[in-house]
């Protein structure tokens, strides 16, 4: 009798152990997905598994007039800058502005200093751009970027596979066409393009940026697809390459 329950014990063990191998290969689909919402202007929020990001953070001034002040929570804050339309701190989690090397909670995060203007940042100042790993995505943040990347920095970005980027010209940020020769440079697999003009009733008057059309015209090689406000995120086995246009 003690065998048998042995043997059925042993049994009901070997059951049980089998069952985390199919769990786990479906929460690791889970773990490699990312939710992606965008506020408007360069404030984009990246929820994944264990950690979120938000970017850019603004107050609805400027070019940001209009939409709505965000007030949310974020594991950590990534800004391009202290200007209100993209570094301001309405919301809360762990603040980076300044460039540097950081690790929190096993993540690691790379800032570089590059100029916020076409004059090596004696207008505006210099930006803060972007590199970390998230769910298994390697992301690069543009979204204040005006200068051309120098060879350091194109060897420090890598080739990311999401690339946030603004496009919409002016004082501050790339143009479509400089824009377009950073993607050209970084080879992403996937771009979404920030900082640009809405149409028809939304356009500011006073805002010196443009719209994405020209972006996206010169953007000859990537499909562009329509994703509206929110998109979850997923690996990848398309070798195409992708242009999310974001609400």
């Amino acid at each position: 009798m003690r065998v048998v329950f042995r043997l059925m014990n042993l049994i009901f063990i070997r059951a049980f152990l089998v069952l985390p191998a199919f769990l786990f290969s479906t929460s690791s689909v889970l773990a490699d997905s990312l939710e992606i919402k965008n506020f408007g202007h360069s404030s984009i929020l990246i929820r994944g598994k264990d950690q979120s990001i938000l970017l850019n953070p603004f107050r609805a001034v400027g070019c940001a007039s209009g939409l709505v002040e965000q007030n949310i929570s974020a594991d950590i804050i990534l800004a391009s800058s202290l200007l209100p339309d993209e570094g301001a701190k309405t919301a809360k989690g762990l603040f980076f502005v300044n460039p540097g090397s950081y690790r929190i909670n096993g993540m690691s995060l790379e800032g570089f200093s590059s100029p916020h203007d076409r004059v090596g940042g004696r207008r505006f100042g210099m930006s803060t751009l972007w590199r970390w790993e998230q769910n298994g995505f390697t992301f690069a943040h543009l979204g204040g970027a005006a200068s051309p990347l120098t060879i350091k920095e194109r060897l420090l970005i890598g080739k990311p596979d999401v690339l946030f980027i603004a496009v919409g010209g002016g004082a501050k940020v790339y143009d479509a066409q400089e824009a377009a020769n950073v993607v050209e440079v970084l080879k992403p697999k996937i771009v979404i393009p920030v900082q640009y003009q809405r149409k028809a009733k939304n356009k500011i008057p006073s805002c010196d940026q443009q719209g994405v059309e020209a972006f996206i015209e010169v953007m000859k090689d990537y499909k562009v697809r329509k994703v509206g406000k929110k998109y979850t995120l997923k690996k990848q086995t398309s070798k195409n390459k992708i242009l999310y246009l974001m609400d």
